[in-house]
């Protein structure tokens, strides 16, 4: 999440993560609960679903993905073009964060799997990478936004989450600031029903902006901390990642984000989305079979005067909270603009903190719960959160990734 800019800010463990999807059915609708003939549905996240629907994981480590990795033909072929010795990245030569070898073209992303790289202790000490909108850009163009929305306390999700909100989880990946991590939400494929390998987060979780590149070693996490453990020193991979590691074979964002985002916001912020495509498990299980559940993508950008309610969630990671957690808010959304150029974003009181970018924002629609867009930006004193309204240039980069890589 991105905030108004304070004092300097001590650094601090993350999770930017959403789920808790059951507090969206249960506030929101009156009667949602129940599995419905399609598995991977909304329902599927209802707080009544039995276990087997919600994704209970029985094996927590059976289905992960293979520990040992070959790379493609035609990853090994981008990496030799860009002068990427595949072995000598591994070993660690994707830690020269040097400009000139950043890469940071849409077409640049390469990301090797690294045996072990995330084991729970890494999970667990990853950071957030602090973003900031200043309170210029915040208050620009306000004449076509809505007054500032009262704060709403973040309520913590019930565990385990797997029963709760099996589809969402955190995206773990490394910056020249060291490691990170940010949410993602399991979506559907429309290409390829009941088999999505598709994550949905934000861009700045993916790429620096015009200012860098592509992030490295991306890799999703559903259900992190499946039992929401106060303190998961200790804890053991089954219960840090229940459904396993997914590493990312393919991201995608924005090129406005990629051109005119920034630490600051930027431009680029109300286009601030990404989506991601794992690598399916070693039995050739997708994420979506895996998880057992999935939600659809709502790009419709519905008015704000029309949706009475919606719900974002996230591990908020700075003081109350540690970053271990779920919580989420539920307000009615009102509008936010950054400029009178730019789309303006949906925004929800909220006061969770720092460490929840990524995390999906959820509503209601005909019955069942669309994810409509993510945390992107929010103020110092976190009395609000801010994301992207999701259109046709969302859509076309989902398509784009959908029918590219999803059949992989």
């Amino acid at each position: 999440m991105r905030s108004v800019p304070g004092p300097a800010p001590r650094r601090r463990r993350t999770a930017l993560a959403a789920a808790g999807l059951t507090t969206v059915l249960a506030l929101i609708v009156t009667a949602c609960g129940g599995a419905s003939d399609d598995k991977a549905g909304t329902a599927a996240v209802a707080a009544t679903a039995p276990a087997s629907v919600t994704g209970a994981p029985a094996a927590a480590t059976a289905t992960a993905p293979a520990a040992r990795f070959t790379v493609p033909a035609d990853l090994a072929e981008r990496l030799r073009r860009q002068g990427i010795d595949v072995d000598a990245w591994r070993r660690g030569g994707w830690k020269d964060w040097d400009r000139d070898k950043w890469l940071a073209r849409a077409r640049d992303f390469v990301n090797p799997v690294i045996d072990g790289l995330w084991e729970p202790e890494r999970m667990r000490a990853a950071e957030e990478a602090d973003k900031t909108v200043s309170t210029k850009d915040a208050a620009a163009g306000q004449a076509a936004g809505d007054p500032v929305p009262r704060p709403m306390r973040a309520v913590a999700e019930r565990a385990p989450y797997h029963e709760h909100a099996a589809p969402v989880g955190k995206v773990f990946f490394d910056s020249p600031a060291g490691a990170m991590v940010c949410s993602g939400t399991v979506i559907k494929d429309v290409n390829h029903p009941g088999r999505s390998n598709l994550v949905w987060t934000a861009g700045h979780c993916v790429h620096a902006g015009r200012d860098g590149g592509w992030y490295r070693n991306l890799a999703f996490v559903p259900a992190y901390n499946d039992l929401g453990r106060a303190d998961t020193r200790g804890a053991g991979a089954a219960e840090i990642a229940p459904y396993g590691t997914w590493w990312a074979d393919w991201a995608s964002t924005s090129d406005q984000w990629i051109e005119g985002g920034s630490e600051q916001g930027g431009a680029g912020a109300a286009y601030d989305f990404a989506v991601l495509h794992v690598k399916p498990s070693a039995g050739g299980r997708s994420l979506e079979e895996t998880v057992g559940a999935a939600l659809d993508v709502d790009f419709s950008e519905p008015g704000t005067a029309g949706v009475p309610s919606m719900g974002a969630w996230g591990y908020p990671a700075a003081a109350p909270f540690d970053g271990q957690r779920m919580f989420k808010c539920l307000d009615r959304p009102g509008r936010l603009s950054l400029g009178p150029a730019l789309p303006t974003m949906y925004r929800i009181g909220c006061t969770m903190t720092g460490g929840s970018s990524g995390g999906g924002w959820f509503r209601v629609r005909d019955g069942r719960t669309v994810l409509v867009s993510n945390t992107s930006i929010g103020p110092a004193d976190n009395t609000w959160l801010a994301g992207p309204r999701l259109g046709a240039e969302a859509e076309a980069l989902y398509q784009n990734v959908s029918r590219t890589y999803g059949g992989r």
